[in-house]
């Protein structure tokens, strides 16, 4: 970890961490097992910035009801990892502790906003860290960094204590080399927490469960592009060609269904601009020249441009997309899609959102212009679908993820799908470079 150039982290706290696994119980799920956790969960003690100077000085109060359930099953915590300011962006860059690097080439980002910890279990530096997953945190890096994540179903892992209600987007879980090490993290982390009104109750046998979920006769459908997103052809090609393997493989059907989700993006930055204005407080507008350009410029646009009809509006829109999203899994079991537009761009961005943008979308009383990265995420945020990023192959040497959405609740099923294909179609267990 020292001698790394990732950037992976923005803090390390080895003494604790040696302790820790002086005295570990290897008995344990997670007994001696070092893991890093993402820097926008709190951890007692350590920095809790969330990436931004604006909080530069404040140090979490307690640790998060994941990382509490984690320690408890034997893992130990031992650095925090990088990420983009309030987890804002696809790509790791921020102004308190610069770039993430990705370890198959230096010169791209890992992705975002969980890239620290796609860097480093990618990089080969710990073999897991924590993530989440608000609009993408977890499948974007995922699909960046050659890594297999899942974002549960909303709910599924508890975000307290004092958790966000509204915009009911984020998910927490991992970034892992292996679906065996995501089974795991979900038998130990999942099950109500009261800090969190809205998370779901304990399921179990998420890892004894692999190999056992007979997926015969279940449908699937493909749409790379959720029907409005700008997919690079060569690699719109390969996920197709790999989405059809899978499926004659677990002994599905493939459907023919029309897929044409509407972009989600405005939808998304509006409802999250309220609960970042929370969390600013009264310290904002004045603190506008710390935040990083993403940031600053959202916040802007949020402050001129929502009030009750636009609120309203963007409520009424994710209304239609879970409808829309209902009446697919009437259809189908599974939908087959990229993970991302294209492979991982410059390390520190900007985001080439000009490739493949949208017409401007007035939906809200007034125009944003809706961004081809993310796309292709944010619709399963958006309804609190279980959705995960799988290992496809590469293109000019990058890593390639294919998206799997599936139903509410039925999460276990993609791990399952996800369990078939690393069997299959193994991938490297860390970047070919470290």
């Amino acid at each position: 970890m020292e001698a790394s150039d990732l950037g992976a982290f923005c803090h390390v706290d080895a003494n604790a961490a040696r302790i820790a696994a002086a005295a570990a119980d290897t008995s344990l799920p997670f007994g001696g097992v070092p893991m890093a956790i993402k820097e926008l969960e709190a951890v007692a003690g350590w920095p809790f910035s969330e990436a931004s100077l604006v909080f530069r000085d404040r140090r979490a109060d307690c640790d998060s009801t994941q990382v509490t359930r984690l320690r408890a099953a034997g893992a130990i915590i031992v650095a925090q990892t990088a990420a983009p300011e309030f987890g804002g962006v696809n790509y790791t860059h921020s102004k308190i502790h610069g770039t993430t690097r990705n370890p198959w080439d230096r010169e791209r980002t890992p992705g975002g906003s969980s890239g620290g910890s796609a860097a480093a279990v990618a990089g080969g530096l710990l073999p897991l860290a924590s993530a989440s997953d608000g609009g993408g945190s977890i499948r974007i890096p995922a699909g960046f960094s050659g890594l297999f994540g899942l974002k549960s179903t909303f709910g599924r892992i508890p975000k307290g204590p004092n958790a966000h209600q509204p915009p009911l987007t984020v998910t927490v879980g991992c970034l892992s080399r292996s679906v065996r090490d995501t089974a795991r993290w979900f038998d130990v982390c999942n099950g109500f927490d009261a800090r969190d009104t809205l998370s779901l109750p304990r399921v179990g046998g998420w890892e004894s469960g692999l190999g056992t979920r007979d997926l015969t006769g279940k449908r699937a459908a493909i749409a790379i592009d959720l029907g409005f997103a700008f997919v690079e052809p060569t690699m719109a090609s390969m996920l197709v060609q790999r989405a059809e393997q899978l499926i004659e493989r677990a002994g599905m059907t493939r459907v023919d269904v029309v897929i044409k989700l509407p972009p989600g993006g405005a939808a998304w930055s509006l409802s999250n601009s309220i609960m970042l204005a929370g969390v600013l407080g009264d310290r904002y507008p004045d603190c506008d020249e710390e935040l990083t350009h993403e940031i600053r410029a959202g916040m802007r646009i949020a402050t001129s441009k929502l009030n009750l009809h636009t609120a309203g509006a963007a409520e009424m829109f994710r209304t239609r997309v879970n409808e829309q999203f209902a009446d697919l899994f009437e259809q189908t079991d599974f939908i087959f899609a990229a993970t991302n537009p294209d492979v991982a761009f410059a390390a520190a961005g900007p985001m080439p959102t000009s490739v493949g943008t949208r017409d401007l979308i007035a939906e809200f009383g007034h125009a944003v212009a809706i961004g081809n990265n993310g796309a292709l995420t944010i619709p399963a945020n958006l309804t609190g679908n279980p959705a995960m990023s799988i290992p496809a192959g590469e293109v000019h040497g990058l890593p390639v993820g294919l998206q799997v959405i599936g139903r509410h609740h039925e999460d276990p099923l993609l791990l399952e799908l996800a369990y078939l294909s690393e069997r299959e179609f193994p991938w490297p267990l860390v970047a070919p470079t470290t």
